[in-house]
């Protein structure tokens, strides 16, 4: 590392290089004339080499500088996308949790006051994301993604199996909902990344032949079914809140298993490791509750003459 030249001349250099111009390098770098000067002098004189020829009244690289720049300009945005990652990280007292939207909207968000609760000390941050990459970077801390699993680079854990449901407004066709899977599907549909293949074939009914609108969103999917604009096939997760405040209706008790769970995943970073298993005992005591109110009360026996 002895033989680096200052970063200032390299800054400098690279910029006359990309402009063709002391005078525009000066002032994309907001410094001054001489000062660009000075360095590209500096930095010749180093090199032992000459790197701009003059042309009329701007600068073009010489063979040596034309090659030379190349390989700066590479080496400074690796530089730059280092500096950014590492300022990127999350702080100690800082949990960044990078999450689905719809998922962040309709399932966390709802029970996050209960995590400041036990763990007031913690900044928490929600990035809408929906790559792993910030992850395997650990620009995040911990995230909650939905998949097959088997992502490179990060831990991960099972958090649950989701399933799908028809819902519909209460008011959806003036209140005269569909009750049976053949009158759902002869609705008009809201029209989502989900199929209707799994339902339908459970169901024992055709897939719906026509959708009254198409959105590749689940946020706007479930706004939509809330206005009454149609029924949508959609992820309990999503709408069990909504279905318990009585905003949404369980068309059939037909429900089929989404293909793919949610997990946990993380980053193995040392310094992360205690807010990454405080939120992940949290969050798993948080499932376990949300699973078991999804299951039906047992059935008690009455004794005779109880």
């Amino acid at each position: 590392m002895k033989n680096l030249p200052p970063l200032a001349a390299l800054r400098s250099f690279e910029a006359v290089a990309r402009l063709g111009s002391v005078s525009l390098a000066a002032a994309e770098l907001n410094v001054t004339h001489s000062a660009v000067s000075q360095q590209i002098r500096l930095l010749e004189d180093q090199l032992g080499s000459v790197l701009f020829l003059r042309e009329g009244r701007g600068l073009q690289p010489s063979e040596d500088g034309r090659l030379y720049a190349l390989q700066v300009r590479v080496a400074l945005g690796e530089l730059s996308e280092a500096t950014r990652l590492v300022r990127a990280r999350p702080r100690g007292d800082e949990l960044v949790i990078a999450v689905l939207p719809s998922f962040g909207q309709h399932w966390l968000l709802p029970r996050l006051p209960r995590f400041y609760a036990r763990h007031p000390h913690y900044r928490v941050t929600l990035r809408a994301s929906l790559d792993i990459q910030d992850l395997q970077q650990g620009l995040v801390d911990i995230g909650i993604r939905m998949g097959r699993g088997g992502w490179e680079g990060v831990q991960q854990q099972r958090l649950f199996d989701d399933e799908l449901l028809a819902v519909a407004a209460p008011h959806f066709n003036g209140g005269r909902l569909p009750r049976t899977a053949a009158e759902v599907v002869a609705c008009p549909v809201v029209r989502t990344v989900e199929s209707w293949l799994g339902w339908c074939s459970a169901a024992g009914v055709a897939e719906p032949a026509h959708a009254a609108l198409w959105i590749n969103d689940s946020n706007l999917v479930l706004a939509a079914v809330q206005q009454g604009l149609g029924v949508a096939l959609l992820r309990r997760s999503l709408v069990a809140s909504a279905l318990q405040r009585g905003e949404l209706v369980q068309l059939t008790d037909i429900r089929v298993p989404h293909l793919s769970p949610h997990w946990l995943v993380w980053p193995q970073r040392e310094s992360a490791a205690a807010k990454q298993q405080d939120f992940r005992h949290w969050i798993n005591a948080e499932t376990a509750d949300y699973l078991a109110a999804l299951q039906p009360p047992p059935l008690h026996d009455t004794a005779p003459g109880g």
